[in-house]
């Protein structure tokens, strides 16, 4: 996990992220970047630094795209077992424990596991669908 924390979320800080993962991810391998639609993914300032690091490479989720679900789950791991359970008396500390979380979690990593196959998820969208069938939405 490549983590860095910001107070703010506009490009300016969305470009300096970008310069860290290209410091950190070895020059010879491509970096894949799935993000949301937010529109500081997008402005002129990182499409052009993009334009120059032609490793990197965008992708963009729908809204309620199942990737971004997984990315989701994991802040959902970092809120329970380290936000709302501390006691944090300033914004530096809880940046600390976010810190000191995040390199546990680099030591132990733990993968997400899908938990039904492609069938068995187009099988329950299928059922939805025959449900919903002729009830007049």
């Amino acid at each position: 996990m490549i983590a860095e924390l910001h107070r703010q979320h506009r490009a300016a800080e969305f470009k300096k992220f970008l310069i860290t993962i290209d410091k950190t991810v070895p020059a010879e391998l491509a970096v894949h970047l799935v993000c949301d639609n937010y529109g500081t993914h997008k402005t002129p300032a990182i499409k052009a630094w993009l334009a120059k690091h032609p490793r990197f490479r965008m992708h963009f989720t729908p809204t309620g795209s199942s990737w971004i679900n997984q990315v989701e789950r994991w802040f959902g791991f970092l809120s329970d077992q380290k936000i709302t359970r501390g006691t944090h008396r300033s914004v530096q500390a809880l940046e600390k424990d976010i810190r000191v979380w995040i390199a546990d979690w680099n030591t132990h990593p733990r993968p997400f596991i899908w938990t039904k196959t492609a069938e068995e998820i187009l099988e329950s969208l299928a059922r939805f669908c025959r449900r919903i069938s002729g009830a007049g939405h």
